[in-house]
């Protein structure tokens, strides 16, 4: 089952739940299946890796994913947490700041 969110690939946001609180990144990877994204830079965890034929070992750090209700998509203008809403321009439908009214 895949679900619509809100948010996309590159879109600037900020945390707004869990011990990341505050922060901001931007969004790399979108996971619809588990309805969750990874933030660049965010939610950093270390993996202890095996060395192998083509990579070394040691610990790996990498960005977990964090649930998409845990982030808030910035408004550009005032750049603080905004809700997104969806107006039609015409024939196209567009994404809005709930905020400023602004189109993202």
């Amino acid at each position: 089952m895949t679900v619509k969110f809100k948010v996309k690939k590159g879109d600037e946001v900020v945390v707004i739940a869990g011990k990341e609180k505050g922060k901001k990144g931007t969004i790399t990877k979108v996971i619809t299946s588990e309805s969750r994204v990874v933030v660049g830079g965010i939610n950093i965890i270390k993996r202890h890796t095996k060395p192998s034929r083509t990579a070394a070992g040691g610990i790996v750090e990498k960005e977990a994913p964090l649930h998409v209700s845990n982030v808030a998509l910035i408004d550009a203008k005032s750049g603080k947490p905004t809700r997104v809403g969806y107006k039609f321009e015409g024939e196209n439908k567009v994404r809005i700041s709930k905020r400023s009214g602004e189109k993202i």
